[in-house]
């Protein structure tokens, strides 16, 4: 997938299929807010305005996954009813939530910072200004529950992912592969740097809701020092959000 091309002429969306109880409307092939836009602008029509023998909807990057059931809905018409729908639709707009989201940059909590800030020959602290100096619009959440995949960040961070991905980042990373950014929900996999870390719990099968963030949000980074960790820590065990929803 080709990243952040904005401006891409718009594509008439396609419909692919998924097995037998699932096909894919598709906007486009890049990272871009418009396509995006797009995606989330059916999710939400399909939401107000539900088609029969439809179960579930994931937006991502740039289609709507339907799963639907193959008794109730034949694939031929419910993909006509979707292009239909999908092609009248004008792209949504950011939902209107922005979190600010603190972290701790470095150290244990980014253990990749330093060696990334060197190979962009750049100080650390001139970094973590550049990473949380942006805006991130939250794409997609998926591969783990709450995982929030990221668009905007600066293009000088740019970076390949590692040759060598690690069996377990912690819970909360904040990290970076490629033109893409994240906040990692849960401890996973991931051949992606890891720069700070923040107590936020994103996904929290306790809480409701249970995910914290949706695709559309808006996230901008908060560094604070490791002596605050401790307490975020604490407030987020206690079930408080600690990020904090701010007016864009």
């Amino acid at each position: 997938m080709k990243a952040f091309c904005s401006g891409t002429p718009v594509q008439a969306p396609r419909i692919l299929p998924c097995g037998d109880s699932a096909l894919s409307v598709e906007f486009g092939d890049t990272i871009d807010p418009e396509v995006n836009g797009r995606v989330l602008a059916l999710d939400e029509a399909l939401r107000r305005k539900p088609l029969p023998g439809i179960l579930e909807t994931v937006p991502t990057y740039r289609s709507l996954l339907v799963h639907f059931d193959p008794v109730a809905a034949d694939f031929a018409e419910l993909s006509q009813h979707l292009l239909s729908e999908a092609e009248g639709l004008a792209p949504q707009a950011t939902s209107g939530r922005r979190w600010k989201v603190p972290v701790v940059y470095g150290g244990p909590n980014g253990i990749d910072l330093e060696e990334v800030a060197e190979r962009h020959g750049m100080s650390p602290a001139r970094l973590i200004e550049l990473h949380s100096g942006a805006v991130y619009r939250i794409y997609m959440l998926g591969f783990m529950p709450g995982f929030a995949y990221l668009g905007g960040l600066d293009p000088r961070l740019a970076t390949p992912r590692r040759v060598h991905p690690r069996a377990r980042i912690p819970s909360g990373s904040i990290i970076i592969g490629g033109a893409q950014a994240a906040v990692a929900s849960i401890e996973c996999p991931s051949g992606w740097h890891l720069l700070g870390r923040t107590p936020v719990r994103s996904y929290d099968p306790g809480r409701e809701p249970v995910f914290l963030f949706s695709a559309g949000d808006e996230i901008v980074f908060e560094p604070v020092g490791p002596s605050r960790w401790d307490a975020l820590e604490r407030a987020a065990e206690a079930g408080e959000p600690v990020a904090e929803q701010v007016t864009p």
